[in-house]
């Protein structure tokens, strides 16, 4: 293997590991998130402990290391697959080194990779994450929904590598998503402060509430 392709993985997979979520509790909120919520240093247990100002600035920062990451053939005059140096910097997320190989859900990551490699498709698939967002306030939902979505929109491409990655994906997503799924099912699924859902969610908790204040003057 060319000694450009390594150096590059050994980069993407690197920058990959840096714990965005993890360095900005700590510098600015005096917080390890991996202590708190669902102890995840990812995106959306950032949403959750640490507020939405947050949770954007760690969402961009994670995606900008998969499009760094991708930007590597470029930046060393290399031919070599763009999506295959991205994949080091996904890896590098779920399992990195800088943060004893317990990372994110890797979602942001390779959304920063696709706009690399297919603007076009980044597009399609950044529009489909945040109006599933804003619907369903679950960052869970949202991320499977959307590669879900993206991987059966990717055989419009015409493109083999991008369906066969999209759908690699979207199993490995599903894979690290399988007590999301289960807290779903019971309606207990963690939401980020803000969309439809959690403003339902709210509204039913307050009525909730209501009740219980009323039937307690009562009884």
């Amino acid at each position: 293997m060319d000694i450009k392709i390594i150096l590059m993985l050994i980069i993407g997979y690197l920058l990959g590991s840096i714990p965005s979520g993890v360095w900005i509790g700590k510098i600015f909120y005096n917080k390890d998130i991996r202590n708190y919520g669902s102890g995840n240093m990812g995106t959306t247990n950032t949403f959750r402990v640490l507020g939405k100002k947050a949770g954007i600035v760690v969402l961009l920062m994670d995606m900008l290391k998969g499009t760094i990451t991708a930007c590597l053939p470029f930046i060393f005059h290399v031919n070599v697959s763009v999506l295959l140096i991205g994949l080091s910097a996904i890896l590098g997320h779920v399992f990195p080194i800088f943060a004893g190989f317990r990372g994110g859900k890797a979602v942001a990551t390779s959304v920063g990779v696709l706009l690399v490699y297919n603007p076009l498709f980044f597009t399609i698939a950044w529009a489909i994450f945040i109006i599933t967002l804003y619907i369903s306030s679950m960052v869970s939902v949202a991320s499977m929904l959307g590669f879900t979505l993206v991987s059966i929109i990717s055989l419009f491409f015409n493109d083999r590598v991008l369906t066969i990655v999209a759908i690699v994906l979207t199993i490995f997503v599903f894979a690290r998503h399988w007590k999301n799924i289960e807290r779903i099912k019971n309606g207990t699924e963690n939401m980020v402060p803000f969309g439809l859902g959690y403003r339902r969610r709210q509204k039913t908790q307050n009525k909730t509430l209501v009740i219980k204040i009323f039937i307690s003057k009562d009884f």
